[in-house]
């Protein structure tokens, strides 16, 4: 059985069983598990996702009210993906987080212990219903002459990109330009795993940091969250070059008047993959586990596919979206945080907790 039809099996059985759940007797608002006519959500996500969502919500009630004849509304919170992630961690009652990547929900995972630790292996594609990676944005005629990563260490080029302490968006910006840097220099980026290589690699690793020391220097503020970010560049006119989600680039062009903002994509970037999941705990105790992770699920479907097209994320399952709609997204190299950085528990640890590289290249004043 294919991919998509194994997912089209999967929602259908997903569908029965909250079907039959729906149909039981008891209290409203999720006391019991699919009983009652209404049901209530909280979808904890990050910044760039707020158009996206607003659609797909009403999408999927429509959808859960004639599957189920059950009243679905769904509640979204958004900020900085770190940011959420503590929130839930501290006590925000979210019954799917839906965040920028995967170290953030093994947060809420490890430190919480609201939902296992194998939440990834729970759905397809590393539990990412959607990917993204990351592009510049430049205003109107590209007036710095911006084509690929190394131009933003140039003449007096100021940048815009998010806090990596409170923005995955943030984190994703810094890893692509290190991993660039790391292309750069050893050409081949199995180098990395290689133990002959270690001195090349070693010195390729003292480059990019440099780049990204230099790239820092020229930072103008640190928001908490990528959409922040937007506002500072887009509405405020600060920078020159926005460091920036693809779809949250692909948006700004979209509302902008004609031609004021121009989309650069770098010859490499990285391959974004935000994360979903179920918190169990929470969703146990509010009733909502059944329509929790049916709405996930339906993130997979056609429709859900077709949606994330829409908003200029990547669909995961390219077949189920148009040829037209796959055009908007540009043919890029991309290396994943696997393969370069040794996955996102390893990356955060030396790049972004305290007192780690970050901490090390951002120094401002300095």
């Amino acid at each position: 059985m294919s991919q998509p039809n194994r997912l089209i099996a999967l929602l259908t059985f997903s569908l029965v069983a909250a079907s039959l759940l729906a149909s039981g007797c008891g209290t409203t608002n999720g006391s019991t598990d699919g009983a009652g006519q209404s049901i209530a959500l909280l979808n904890v996500s990050y910044d760039p996702t707020r158009e996206f969502y607003a659609e797909f919500n009403e999408s999927f009630a429509a959808y859960w009210k004639q599957q189920t004849g059950q009243t679905v509304t769904i509640e979204q919170s958004h900020g900085g993906s770190g940011k959420q992630a503590r929130s839930v961690i501290d006590g925000m009652k979210a019954d799917v987080v839906t965040l920028a990547l995967a170290y953030d929900i093994d947060a809420i995972a490890d430190k919480a212990q609201l939902l296992p630790k194998d939440w990834q292996s729970r759905l397809p594609h590393n539990s990412s219903p959607y990917t993204s990676t990351v592009v510049f944005l430049v205003r109107k005629g590209n007036p710095k002459g911006i084509k690929d990563w190394g131009d933003l260490v140039k003449g007096d080029v100021k940048l815009v990109t998010p806090n990596p302490k409170t923005s995955g968006g943030a984190r994703w910006n810094y890893l692509a330009a290190w991993g660039y840097v790391l292309k750069q220099e050893l050409g081949d980026l199995a180098k990395l795993k290689d133990p002959a290589a270690k001195a090349e690699v070693d010195a390729a690793q003292l480059k990019a940091k440099a780049f990204v020391t230099e790239l820092y220097k020229r930072v103008e503020t640190l928001d908490s969250g990528a959409r922040g970010s937007t506002t500072t560049f887009v509405r405020n006119g600060i920078g020159d070059v926005l460091l920036a989600w693809e779809n949250e680039a692909f948006l700004s062009v979209k509302e902008a008047p004609a031609g004021e903002f121009e989309i650069v994509v770098p010859s490499i970037s990285i391959l974004a993959e935000p994360p979903v999941a179920v918190v169990d705990e929470v969703a146990k105790k509010n009733g909502t586990t059944a329509v929790a992770k049916a709405y996930l699920e339906h993130l997979y479907s056609p429709q859900g596919q077709q949606l994330a097209a829409k908003h200029f994320f990547r669909p995961a399952i390219a077949e189920l979206v148009s040829a037209e709609e796959r055009k908007h997204f540009a043919q890029v190299e991309l290396f994943t945080i696997d393969d370069v950085f040794g996955g996102w528990s390893k990356a955060q640890k030396e790049h972004f907790d305290d007192g780690g590289l970050f901490d090390k290249i951002y120094q401002p004043g300095k």
